[in-house]
């Protein structure tokens, strides 16, 4: 494949913070690369370098070939107009259900599909989409994947998404520790290398203390000779020149394994393997009097002449753990809003007086973005604001973030700043809207856990199946322009689903890493695909 760009001893510095530095990459015709990395890495910051919105402090990027146009599809807009709907673009929003509403009218799956139809419409030498199955539903998710297949250009994508990532990408770029490693290859492929890297490394710095400690002994031993020598020589008449001289000799001894090992370490120094960074999330309730939380009753919600939901009734008692399931642009959002009271209600809606709500909304905008985390979390005493930080520091945020402008963090750490609100204030009732979205991996584990362990109450919008599996016990199931309260299937049922699952995940991994070294030429790849999909089939109608 011809070389379409090359990223040369990179440098990027953001209000005198280095977050990228010595990126050395190469971007080549047909490249489906996967950008991977904790929270705040730069992953966003690399795709603006990428598309000339920011410049580099130090280095180039070299474009190899002339005339290459480029897409950038961001992780949210707060507004988006398209002035002029191609051909191409229509039958991608047909293709993916999008209705033809007011932009600020729709749903966020929705929003995400009118901008991503734009992005692919361009037909651009060069598309990078950046979190672009945030707020999908799965089968929008499976459409998404087909299009990029089938996409004949160049394509970098930052994703937290792991099947996703396995799907798709050729290639994986990977921002750790502001460095840039490059992995060809899809995201399982490039993690178990990179653990058996860390192996060798391990294995390599255990094997150098070893030798350090062993020359450090023997340093040890002659400067304690040299030691008593020196006394020797000051005390025996008749013996002072014969300790003196070795005395002398074991000094060079000494100094020669000194420098030696200072050569040798300066020459081939191992570094110990840093630790994966881990995020702590701890969410406690309030306990709560009484039974009900919530009570629905004969709820209707019509938009546009479009009936989203009727004849709705449900009840949510105080400790349940719902999860809210159904395609985009259901009306999932929109009940929320009309159990938070931002939504004009048809019907009954009875919320217990009591209840202490915290709600995650899926905006990242709707935070005062000019104000530090020290200005939100304003705290009178030297101990409140200890806690303050130290939660900060347990969702993975460094102590310089403290005074930074919201602005300048990333959208996963803007999540997580909307999430400390709720770990600060002990809130009875979580409704969660998304809450997934733009987190890392080690934040998404954590937040499945945390909220597992959780003895409030909590709602919560995901298209996150193991995640809500392991956080949710009933689901509204939106359906048929109704919304139905079902109990979380039995324990027996959903192990031997769960083994049915992972066997099928286990022969669909094994087929992605077969297809990830191959391209459309070669004889396999239509075979492997084919079963790649009926795997995916198989998957979804569990």
């Amino acid at each position: 494949m011809k070389e379409l760009l090359k990223l040369k001893d990179v440098y990027v510095e953001i209000m005198e913070n280095t977050l990228l530095e010595q990126i050395n990459a190469t971007v080549k015709q047909g490249d489906i690369i996967g950008v991977i990395g904790k929270n705040g890495a730069g992953k966003s910051t690399l795709l603006q370098l990428i598309n000339g919105k920011i410049g580099p402090t130090k280095g180039q990027l070299e474009w190899q070939q002339t005339n290459v146009t480029m897409a950038y599809v961001e992780q949210e807009k707060e507004a988006f107009t398209s002035k002029e709907v191609t051909i191409v673009e229509a039958e991608l929003l047909a293709k993916w259900s999008v209705p033809t509403n007011d932009f600020h009218t729709l749903s966020g799956g929705e929003k995400l599909k009118i901008r991503l139809a734009k992005g692919f419409a361009q037909n651009p030498t060069l598309l990078m989409l950046d979190e672009p199955t945030n707020h999908l539903d799965e089968n929008s998710t499976e459409l998404l994947i087909e299009q990029i297949k089938s996409y004949s250009r160049t394509i970098i994508v930052v994703s937290h998404d792991r099947y996703f990532l396995d799907a798709v990408a050729t290639k994986i770029w990977s921002i750790e520790d502001r460095k840039l490693i490059e992995h060809k290859g899809n995201y399982t492929s490039y993690m178990k290398a990179r653990e058996q890297k860390r192996l060798t490394q391990q294995r390599k710095y255990e094997k150098q203390q070893k030798n350090i400690e062993r020359i450090q002994s023997q340093i040890k031993e002659l400067t304690s000779w040299s030691q008593k020598a020196h006394a020797q020589s000051t005390k025996k008449e008749g013996f002072k020149e014969y300790y003196r001289v070795k005395a002398k000799r074991t000094d060079a001894q000494v100094k020669s394994k000194q420098k030696r090992l200072e050569k040798e370490l300066e020459k081939t120094k191992i570094e110990r393997v840093k630790p994966d960074p881990t995020v702590e999330f701890s969410i406690q309730a309030n306990k709560k009097v009484g039974k009900r939380f919530l009570e629905v009753k004969q709820l209707k919600k019509c938009f546009k002449g479009r009936t989203l939901f009727e004849k709705v009734n449900f009840t949510i008692q105080h400790g349940e753990k719902i999860a809210i399931v159904g395609p985009n642009g259901c009306g999932k959002t929109t009940l929320l809003k009309m159990i938070m009271g931002q939504e004009t209600v048809e019907g009954e809606v009875w919320i217990s007086p009591s209840a202490n709500i915290g709600y995650l909304t899926q905006e990242v905008f709707d935070l005062p973005l000019e104000k530090t985390p020290e200005q939100l979390f304003y705290k009178e005493t030297f101990e409140e604001r200890g806690k303050v930080q130290n939660v900060m520091k347990h969702l993975g945020f460094t102590s310089s973030q403290w005074k930074e402008p919201i602005k300048h963090m990333s959208m996963g750490e803007r999540v997580k700043c909307k999430l400390m609100a709720y770990i600060l204030d002990e809130k009875d009732v979580l409704i969660l809207d998304e809450p997934t979205n733009h987190l890392d991996l080690p934040s998404r584990e954590q937040l499945e856990n945390t909220l597992a362990q959780y003895n409030g109450t909590l709602l919560i919008v995901s298209h996150d199946r193991y995640f809500l599996e392991k956080t949710a016990n009933s689901r509204l199931v939106f359906s048929n322009n109704s919304i139905q309260k079902q109990l979380k299937e039995p324990s027996q049922k959903r192990d031997s689903l769960a083994e049915l699952r992972l066997k099928l995940e286990t022969e669909r991994q094994e087929v992605l890493g077969k297809l990830s070294f191959l391209t459309l030429k070669d004889e396999e790849y239509m075979e492997l695909d084919k079963r790649f999909k009926e795997l995916t089939k198989q998957m979804k109608e569990l």
